[in-house]
């Protein structure tokens, strides 16, 4: 299971385990019917979460439901532009669904540290093992869930700046004016992509992969981000995550001859 150590800013502590009772209370709370628990993962609390803390508040982890499927694979804009420094309405390539389409609030931008320049990008799994279809609505709402259950426990929003789900359609997270919560100690400068679904039990689907190679190319060029500097969760710290096939597809798109490389050079379209 993936260990998604959470963090807000650029300093931080050990992981804080959340408890299973608490987690499911808090989904509950959040009033989401109909969408299935599959799985609880780790969070580790940051230095903005400790202020939270000594205020009163409570920390917390993601606790993503099952994988929806969508429709088709996700077409990046050659005219997307970068983000604008300070505000909250940071451009995203087309065809992404917004935040403004599933996030019944806005982020809370004093609990986080903000991104700056954006230098790296690190790929996670959800570490769910159910497959599920569901409709634009069900995964808005999958999406929102997951938001409430963070900002219920002091966190600024939801921990990624995009979701990716099996038929390849791009979700909009955290604002990348803000640093995610995706890996531990090493939120700066870092976007945070996940995909949903178990890959160390699953194979990634091919929708899925392709939008992650389209996505992570327009971002690396619009960004001026390396191809070195492109991790998964694994490379960065001790855990399973992204799970060994999405693992497998990660060292073949980023060697040479393979997609996201290619895309990278310029030598194939994205």
């Amino acid at each position: 299971m993936c260990e998604h150590c959470s963090r807000e800013p650029i300093q931080m502590p050990e992981p804080k385990h959340t408890d299973r009772r608490d987690a499911m209370l808090s989904i509950a709370r959040a009033g989401v019917a109909g969408i299935g628990i599959a799985a609880l993962l780790s969070g580790c609390s940051t230095a903005a979460e400790r202020r939270v803390k000594a205020r009163g508040g409570s920390l917390g982890e993601p606790i993503p439901e099952d994988p929806i499927v969508v429709n088709r694979p996700w077409t990046p804009d050659r005219n997307a532009v970068a983000v604008r420094p300070g505000t909250l309405t940071d451009s995203v390539p087309a065809g992404v669904y917004t935040r403004q389409q599933w996030a019944k609030g806005d982020p809370k931008p004093w609990l986080a540290d903000p991104m700056g320049m954006i230098r790296r990008i690190t790929v996670h799994h959800d570490a769910i093992d159910a497959a599920a279809t569901g409709s634009p609505a069900k995964i808005a709402a999958r999406l929102d869930s997951i938001r409430r259950s963070h900002l219920a426990r002091g966190w600024a929003d939801i921990g990624y700046h995009y979701a990716i789900d099996a038929e390849g359609r791009v979700w909009q997270g955290r604002p990348l004016t803000l640093q995610g919560a995706h890996v531990a100690d090493q939120n700066q400068n870092n976007l945070g992509i996940v995909l949903l679904g178990n890959f160390e039990h699953q194979m990634p689907s091919p929708k899925a992969v392709e939008s992650l190679d389209r996505l992570i190319a327009t971002e690396m060029r619009r960004f001026g981000i390396s191809l070195s500097e492109i991790r998964t969760h694994r490379e960065m710290a001790r855990t399973e995550c992204p799970g060994r096939n999405l693992q497998r597809a990660m060292d073949a798109t980023r060697t040479r001859g393979g997609r996201l490389a290619s895309l990278a050079a310029g030598d194939i379209s994205g």
